[in-house]
């Protein structure tokens, strides 16, 4: 261990695998070490079953009821990966798809009324569906329209609205759409968990929606795909990815230090030897003095006999219940996976709830969400601190990554991802390089 590398990463959450997995496809030599004896960190899944009650410190194991205990994987962190979002192409450029199965989510749901209904998916679904009226459906065929059509580099596709300059809340009133259909637009297409982007300019929300459309437009079903055996086969494949360019894994290897000198890193100790780098990643848990709290997150894992209500018996879902239906700042998000996706026993369903914390009850705030679920068998409530790094790393090289957000898929993480990649290396993240790199070692694809 006693070595010179290039990059130390800490921690194998997601994040980290992937800047892990991208820095050894840049030639970098990287020592990627984790004090657990598991892939994943946080964002892991867990399996036997056992272990997750262990987990949650509950006096009994499960019943026989649950099945063979090996069948099951439980994510600690629900999400879902949008079929053309960011995290997708990563997956696809550097490879690492090879060592993944997919299946698409069978629909996306909002609540409206103490009721749930399917976020349309397509045309014929928009025109039939009961969350708005006759004309209010033509008002809105008219925004998505205009919506798809749009492109900022082409102003004769802008009808007036100037994406720098105009709030998205003076674009729906340019359509004239009412408050139902803002609240599923804003919070089931767009994806945002607060309602504080209406009075921002419009340009990121146009793309949000078109994010949503095209991802839709891949699968049909819903614009969400979820990895088969849980996403803790996620990190595990960029650290594939990360070993077949030269990485170094440690598991189970205690960090006792952080190695300073003149205020930026030179290394890290454990086990009284000293391996010595040049930057350093790593999860909030490694680096206590340099995050701050931002928050809470409250997540509760349910396990089901049954698909839940009026999903029609969907074996996997997502229900967003936008927080003005329930008198909150932000949204309540319900990721739901079953037997299907081999993360159960036969029969079985999981759906984990998820917000941000508001009050100083947090299980009163998600209630609402488990109203829909009932009957649950058994319930795993975890609450968490979310941190954010206080500095940006240029002057300490120590690059630590932010806690997993309440968001119910991945384009947040992989923001973050960017962005310290940025900091790291001083230039912006290149898909299109990845994908040259990966040519160069696998050859070109043979389609």
């Amino acid at each position: 261990m006693d070595e010179e590398y290039d990059v130390i990463v800490l921690g194998t959450g997601l994040t980290e695998c992937i800047l892990s997995g991208i820095m050894s496809v840049n030639g970098k030599k990287v020592l990627h070490m984790d004090r657990n004896p598991y892939y994943g960190g946080e964002s892991s899944s867990i399996t036997p079953l056992e272990e997750l009650y262990k987990r949650f410190s509950l006096p009994d194991s499960p019943p026989e009821s649950m099945g063979r205990g090996r069948d099951w994987n439980v994510d600690l962190i629900p999400k879902f990966l949008m079929a053309n979002g960011q995290l997708v192409k990563m997956l696809l450029y550097t490879e690492v798809t090879r060592y993944l199965d997919f299946k698409v989510v069978e629909g996306s749901f909002v609540y409206k009324g103490g009721k749930i209904y399917k976020v349309p998916s397509t045309e014929t679904e928009a025109l039939a569906s009961n969350l708005m009226g006759m004309f209010e459906k033509r008002r809105f065929r008219k925004f998505l329209v205009f919506v798809a059509n749009f492109d900022e580099n082409d102003p004769k596709t802008f009808e007036g609205v100037d994406p720098k300059t105009t709030k998205m809340r003076d674009v729906y009133k340019k359509f004239d759409l009412g408050q139902d259909v803002i609240d599923f637009t804003g919070h089931a297409l767009a994806l945002y968990r607060t309602d504080d982007y209406l009075d921002v300019p419009c340009l990121e929300t146009i793309n949000r929606i078109k994010l949503y459309s095209e991802s839709l437009a891949r699968y049909g079903k819903s614009p969400y795909l979820y990895p088969l055996y849980g996403l803790g086969e996620l990190p595990q494949g960029f650290a594939r990815l990360s070993a077949i360019y030269g990485g170094t894994y440690m598991l189970n290897k205690p960090v006792d230090e952080i190695v300073m000198e003149g205020g930026h890193v030179v290394g890290v100790k454990s086990e009284g030897e000293v391996a010595r780098c040049k930057q350093l990643i790593c999860d909030p848990s490694y680096v206590p003095d340099r995050v701050r709290k931002a928050g809470q997150v409250i997540r509760v894992i349910c396990i089901l006999s049954h698909p839940i209500k009026n999903t029609n018996d969907a074996n996997s879902c997502q229900i967003i219940i936008p927080q003005n239906q329930v008198n909150r700042n932000s949204d309540i998000y319900v990721c739901m996976i079953s037997y299907a996706h081999n993360v159960a026993a036969q029969g079985k369903y999981i759906a984990i709830v998820s917000t941000t914390v508001e009050t100083s009850e947090p299980e009163a705030e998600i209630q609402p969400a488990l109203e829909l679920l009932e009957p649950i068998d058994q319930k795993f409530v975890a609450i968490s601190d979310l941190y954010e790094p206080t500095d940006d790393g240029s002057d300490s090289q120590v690059f630590a990554s932010r806690s997993y957000d309440a968001t119910t898929h991945f384009e947040t993480t992989c923001n973050d991802i960017k962005d310290i990649y940025k900091r790291m290396t001083g230039s912006d993240f290149d898909f299109e390089n990845m994908k040259r790199k990966q040519n160069d070692v696998f050859g070109e694809d043979e389609q």
